[in-house]
């Protein structure tokens, strides 16, 4: 009797540009390293984990960057690198070979010509070296760095799902694509120009290429990193999106091929483990362990040692046209003067534009000894989580965010915004019913920001075996809620939709079936 084979399981290709090609202005070294270590390289580390570890037949593409530099803290692509080792093959790790990848010795390219040509032979090596070799039935392409690869995936009839992770996009002629070696003449239909091309050749020479456009127009599917800034950007909102970014978001938000599905913190902030800390806490020893971080960094940073004064800390880099920075400095006088009784402190661990500002404020009011400013350090701004009651993130708009579910982790209560990813993971706190993680304000205004703090405030004046209950819950929560098995989990959903069959057996796969169903309503099929 014959047994009929089973069909082979469907095999799932990453394609990680790592989050090497920031923009220039998006913060100094540093936090650009803290934002690479919580951003798309351990998102995509995490998935590509919890899809083996169910039995996927999952792959990774990344560029070979073989010396970043000398030095181990400077690490940063060997140890994600290891990441992927740690879970994957040897035959399920694909690194995209060149030398410009190996001999570089800066994360970052403040260049934009450098930066796209990385780009271009990254992009190069996937399409003409690792998609032949892997044969996916999915790809999964990040941000503008990879946003020909669908292009390509919808001609040869892959799948492909495309994340966009911040607004930014590049532009790019075909010559210069095909001068990298990618042979455009085979997908060209299926890119997003500039302007209406009346033929390849017209196309070739005179009409760019808008490469964040390319990857949401040509995707099956696309996801943005929070649900509400995709609605947001659908919705008109931000004037810095482009508009050809946004028309093309509607066209997949309206057909029902678009989800948003927020990223988490790395597994390294833990206030129980995290070696920053002067002493290590959980949630059953937090009001101890939050009190000697408190005068540790009260007394590095020359504040007034008072074990109880609320402390606000402000992690994001100063940058007026995203974080609201210019919120602060508006009542920062009057707020550090009208609590002054209870001796509230500000800390701002972070560099940018608008440094310079809370420096004259706190020099022109003698505010030393209740507010500090220092340049970023991640050292110092682990320990002002642990160290802190309140964190501070009044963004503009905000793609996702990070500093808001990192917070609670340590028992600091955020107060933000209610705008993109912060509206979706901060819940506005009622001790009443114990529910809720922060404080948030509707009206982007100094005043509503004020206000959001006077609440926080009045949260901290009860007693406190009801502060310390609430605290203790929010931990709890965030812990389950803020992870990124649950960011896996949310990506495999997508997976099983787009591809119509189950990416494992069906004794792994019943893990993942109910997560499937349940998104069923916002994932509709192909």
């Amino acid at each position: 009797m014959s047994v009929t084979p089973k069909p082979p399981k469907p095999r799932i290709l990453i394609v990680t540009p790592e989050i090497t090609y920031l923009p220039s202005g998006m913060g100094n070294m540093a936090q650009r390293m803290s934002a690479k270590a919580g951003g798309l390289a351990d998102v995509s580390a995490s998935l590509v984990s919890a899809l083996f570890e169910l039995g996927a037949d999952v792959h990774v593409a990344m560029p070979n960057y073989r010396r970043m530099f000398q030095g181990d803290i400077f690490n940063l692509h060997e140890r994600e690198l290891r990441k992927y080792h740690e879970v994957l093959p040897e035959a399920h790790i694909h690194l995209a070979e060149d030398r410009i990848f190996y001999y570089r010795e800066q994360v970052y390219s403040n260049r934009n010509d450098e930066s796209m040509r990385i780009a271009l032979v990254f992009q190069r090596e996937v399409i003409n070296h690792i998609i032949p070799r892997v044969m996916p039935d999915l790809v999964h392409c990040n941000d503008w760095m990879t946003a020909l690869i669908p292009a390509m995936a919808r001609r040869r009839g892959i799948k492909s799902l495309f994340t966009v992770h911040n607004i930014h996009t590049r532009q790019v002629s075909l010559a210069q694509i095909e001068e990298a070696g990618i042979d455009a003449a085979e997908f060209w239909m299926n890119l997003y120009f500039s302007g209406p091309p009346s033929n390849y050749d017209h196309a070739r020479s005179h009409v760019p290429v808008d490469l964040l456009t390319s990857g949401i127009f040509a995707a099956h599917y696309i996801n943005t990193v929070s649900p509400r800034f995709l609605w947001e950007m659908v919705e008109g909102w931000h004037a810095v999106v482009p508009d050809s970014v946004r028309a093309e978001l509607r066209s997949k938000y309206a057909a029902g091929c678009s989800a948003g599905i927020l990223n988490a913190p790395d597994v390294s902030y833990d206030p129980a483990t995290d070696d920053s800390l002067v002493q290590n806490f959980t949630e059953a020893d937090f009001v101890a362990g939050k009190a000697a971080n408190k005068l540790a960094l009260q007394r590095e940073l020359q504040l007034n040692e008072d074990v109880n004064a609320p402390i606000f800390f402000w992690p994001s880099r100063l940058d007026p046209v995203q974080k609201g920075p210019q919120l602060l400095t508006e009542i920062l006088h009057s707020l550090v003067s009208d609590y002054w009784d209870r001796d509230l402190q500000v800390v701002v661990v972070a560099n940018g534009p608008h440094q310079e500002w809370i420096d004259k404020i706190v020099c022109a009011f003698d505010l030393r000894h209740r507010v500090a400013i220092v340049d970023f350090e991640e050292r110092l701004s682990r320990l002002a989580y642990a160290a802190s009651d309140f964190m501070l993130m009044p963004s503009l708009f905000e793609p996702c965010g990070l500093p808001q579910m990192t917070s609670p982790l340590y028992g600091s209560l955020p107060i933000v915004h209610s705008t993109g990813g912060l509206y979706d993971t901060v819940h506005p706190l009622d001790v009443g019913n114990s529910t809720g993680n922060g404080f948030r304000f509707d009206h982007y205004n100094s005043n509503a920001f004020r206000w959001s703090i006077d609440q926080a405030m009045e949260f901290y004046a009860l007693p406190p075996e009801i502060r310390e209950r609430e605290i203790r819950r929010v931990m709890i929560e965030s812990q389950q809620e803020f992870s990124h098995k649950e960011v896996a989990r949310r990506y495999i959903a997508i997976y099983e939709e787009m591809l119509a069959r189950p990416l494992v057996e069906k004794e792994s796969g019943e893990v993942i079936k109910a997560i499937a169903e349940s998104l069923t309503e916002s994932l509709p099929g192909f």
